[in-house]
């Protein structure tokens, strides 16, 4: 396997670099991760036939480029100021502090409004915005997994928040649910696949046909979101 070269190519009128690398399989394949996107493919097969291929998922291409671009970036700020960039719901929202009596925070379609007492000291609005996250996460995603164990008659689910650095959520023998709290920075139909995926599991503590007929009843077109979170896992580690 070689290298690979980096290549250019317009996708959907956005220009688009890629990572072109001759492997030993008999298809093309494409992986797009923190390193961009990756494509492999036999010797065989020309630049033109590979470009073809990237024509025809161009939509898919660039919309997780610019879903893997907003989350390397806005995620969890590496300094926690105001301006930083910080995930909330899928939201790409900017950092505002202001010093308060009380603590606080509120959420717009711009800003994370922070009141603290101590807005200067990083450590302690980075620890308060994190439980403030991790509150939101239980309250929104606690009544989806009731919801959707309704939908399938099954037994309401123990639910717990995660900070698994490989897994978005989990499901035990014992009905236990557990869901990465980081699920609340993206959009709420990435966590909703993640609930109804566990919520499954209380019926079919598998991954059989029967199982994926249980997930796809409960959030229609899941396979979409499914690889997309696929793709947004190592930002986990």
């Amino acid at each position: 396997m070689s290298a690979g070269k980096l290549r250019r190519v317009v996708l959907a009128g956005t220009p688009v670099e890629y990572r072109l690398i001759r492997a030993r399989r008999q298809s093309i394949g494409m992986q797009i991760d923190h390193r961009g996107l990756i494509v492999r493919a036999p010797g065989w097969v020309s630049v033109g036939a590979v470009e073809a291929a990237l024509v025809e998922r161009a939509r898919w291409v660039v919309e997780s480029l610019a879903t893997w671009c907003g989350a390397n970036r806005d995620t969890l700020p590496s300094e926690w100021r105001a301006g930083a960039p910080l995930l909330y719901q899928g939201r790409a929202l900017t950092l505002a502090l202001f010093p308060a009596r009380k603590h606080a925070i509120a959420a717009d379609l711009v800003n994370l409004t922070v009141l603290h007492p101590t807005p200067a000291d990083q450590a302690q609005v980075g620890s308060f915005v994190c439980r403030w996250l991790k509150d939101e996460a239980l309250a929104l995603f606690a009544p989806r997994a009731l919801d959707f164990a309704r939908r399938l008659r099954a037994r309401a689910p123990s639910l717990r928040l995660s900070d698994a650095r490989t897994q978005w959520g989990s499901c035990n023998e014992r009905g236990e649910i557990r869901i990465n709290w980081r699920l609340v920075q993206l959009p709420p139909r990435l966590a909703d696949y993640v609930v109804a995926h566990e919520v499954a599991h209380l019926v079919e503590l598998n991954h059989s046909p029967r199982f994926w007929a249980l997930v796809e009843r409960l959030l229609p077109g899941h396979a979409e979101c499914r690889r997309r979170l696929d793709e947004l896992t190592p930002l986990l580690d």
